[in-house]
């Protein structure tokens, strides 16, 4: 049998199997259908924006491609199960780059610091600038392989949709301190607030405040330390597009430029969805990538929930939000060949500063940025001899009565932001601006039509985490599913993933679903 003829054997067995919709095309959304494809079923997936990837979407401009949202890859393993279990090599479809160093981290005072891939350099490092803090260095990091275990391979890679899922884990939460915040544990095991800085910032990364979020978040230095930090060349556009390419080959179908503007019910049962055309597409089962506040907020306002209701979604907290700027630059300075990869630069204030975003609800003047370069590995993102960065700087989201007014903001905000960049790592940059783009909490509301502008969606707290989060199975509603940063596990690339492994641990296969309901 041809190639060709195995793929029309394979379409004519998916127009009888049973039909799942996918609302969203972020990597959750993408890999749910991959792995419903894989399950026999005929997937179908809608999303508004012009691109695959969601937040790991993409924009041009003057020919600088810039990744809009996650620019790492942490595990990559996931990644090449999910293609495994699609029956693919990920690696062919792929090309991950090692990031060496994963991160400098800056400091106003002039500190540089290095995350570096090989143990041996790694601690050199820590007994270069923080040597009375080498024995409780090593302390953290057993601690973080230990909540690895337990949070990432254990509870993270399977359902907790039923209390008796959570009570389970209550023993491992309990011995694990999940009650201490990720600084807490920091500062229990280091002095320099510097090193309890650089040991406890991760939670940024998936829209959690350090000094409140379960230190149960310490993992991530394991992850980083056991699969390194990776960039997928073409950045995660291209990574989403390989994902989209899997779909396409599964005879699956994507329908991008398409907005899903209500999920359809029957009682409790799901039917299908409803676009803001008014197409009305039938399914047996739906799997929504969209955030849990929107999706049982909005794509399901006219049916009654138990549960997620708008009281419960609007009590919730929420991650704090994102001032992205996008920016290309004519030339590549002599001046900051020194910036790497990936740059973190911090104020003259760490908690204050988080008191600032989560708490006070306060856009400050001083900031922390995330700067990225991915010119220095990835040519394709700028014209020959150009750079492309973006420089992320977490502020408040839109809760509260009187949000940050960023159409007054936005400028003055930029320019302290451009001043940070001239001080401490890009100077003269604004003399070669070729491209410019910002994105505030307003950009993610509009574009990604998340709730008060959150850059994460809920915040991983530990009463908003495992049990305590919207379900991968929707108690409301039989036949509706969830993906993504807001449902279990969580956010960050390799959980996002993980929501879709959960999935699939609660759907049968397509036959066994269609033999059931028939």
């Amino acid at each position: 049998m041809t190639r060709l003829d195995l793929k029309v054997a394979l379409m004519s067995k998916k127009q009888s199997a049973a039909h799942a919709v996918v609302i969203g095309a972020g990597i959750g959304g993408l890999s749910a259908a991959m792995r419903l494809g894989a399950k026999g079923y005929r997937v179908s997936v809608i999303d508004r924006l012009d691109r695959l990837g969601g937040r790991g979407s993409s924009i041009s401009k003057n020919g600088h491609r810039f990744d809009l949202g996650p620019t790492i890859i942490t595990v990559p393993q996931v990644f090449r199960e999910l293609w495994q279990e699609c029956g693919r090599n990920f690696d062919k479809d792929v090309d991950l780059r090692p990031c060496d160093p994963f991160y400098e981290i800056r400091w106003s005072d002039g500190t540089k610091f290095r995350l570096l891939p090989n143990e041996q350099d790694m601690e050199d490092e820590i007994r270069r600038l923080f040597p009375s803090d080498f024995k409780g260095y090593q302390k953290f990091l057993k601690d973080s392989e230990a909540r690895y275990a337990f949070g990432f391979e254990g509870m993270g890679r399977k359902p907790m949709n039923k209390l008796w899922d959570l009570i389970k884990e209550l023993p491992g939460f309990a011995a694990l301190r999940a009650d201490r915040s990720v600084y807490a544990h920091a500062a229990k095991r280091v002095r320099d607030p510097r090193l309890r800085m650089a040991l406890s910032f991760h939670p940024l990364f998936i829209g959690g405040d350090p000094l409140h979020v379960t230190s149960m978040y310490i993992l991530v230095s394991h992850l980083e330390r056991a699969f390194g930090v990776h960039y997928a060349m073409g950045g995660v556009q291209a990574l989403a597009d390989a994902m989209g390419k899997v779909i396409e080959e599964q005879c699956g179908t994507l329908r991008l430029g398409e907005e899903v503007d209500e999920i359809i019910t029957s009682g409790r049962q799901v039917r299908g969805v409803k676009t803001k055309a008014g197409h009305i597409i039938s399914a047996d089962l739906v799997v929504s990538n969209a955030d849990p506040g929107f999706t049982y907020g909005h794509l399901l306002r006219k049916r009654q929930k138990s549960r997620w209701s708008d009281v419960r979604m609007n009590k919730a907290r929420w991650s704090m939000g994102l001032f992205v700027w996008y920016f290309g630059t004519k030339c590549t300075s002599e001046m900051w060949k020194d910036v790497g990869h990936h740059t973190i630069l911090n104020g003259p204030r760490y908690r204050g500063l988080l008191r600032d975003i989560f708490q006070k609800s306060h856009l400050a003047n001083d900031m922390s940025i995330y700067l990225h370069r991915p010119s220095v590995t990835d040519p394709s993102v700028a014209p020959v001899g150009d750079d492309t960065f973006y420089a992320l700087s977490p502020v408040p989201n839109l809760v509260g009565e009187n949000p940050v007014d960023w159409a007054k903001e936005i400028e003055p905000y930029r320019q302290k932001l451009a001043y940070v960049l001239n001080e401490q790592a890009i100077p003269g940059f604004e003399d070669h601006l070729s491209a410019s783009e910002i994105f505030t909490p307003e950009t993610f509301k509009a574009r990604y039509l998340s709730p008060y502008g959150a850059g994460f969606s809920l915040e991983p707290r530990i009463f908003q985490s495992a049990w305590f989060r919207p379900h991968n199975v929707s108690e409301e509603f039989q036949g509706l599913y969830l993906v993504g940063a807001g449902t279990h596990p969580g956010a960050g690339v390799p959980s996002v993933v993980t929501s879709s492994e959960v999935l699939t641990q609660l759907v049968p296969d397509a036959e066994k679903w269609t033999r059931y309901h028939d």
